[in-house]
């Protein structure tokens, strides 16, 4: 399946790019995860969140389709 990934804020300084669509047969957040952390060993020190289709998800969610796929750094509410 093609997903798009986007980074933002300290997360898009550690992979050095904004966006990229990548082809991948992962299948769960967690597998995802761990794939761009290879990918960009900076990202493994990095707190971050992921969004599906612009929903927070937690680790054991499925991807099933295609979809954008944020990683979103802390952010603070207010």
């Amino acid at each position: 399946m093609q997903l798009t990934i986007k980074y933002f804020g300290m997360l898009a300084e550690a992979t050095t790019i904004t966006e990229e669509e990548i082809h991948t047969d992962v299948c769960s957040v967690a597998q995802l995860v761990e794939k761009l952390k290879n990918q960009y060993p900076k990202l493994s020190d990095k707190d971050f969140k992921i969004a599906i289709n612009q929903e927070l998800v937690d680790q054991n969610h499925m991807i099933t389709t295609e979809t954008e796929v944020a990683l979103l750094p802390p952010f603070a509410g207010g």
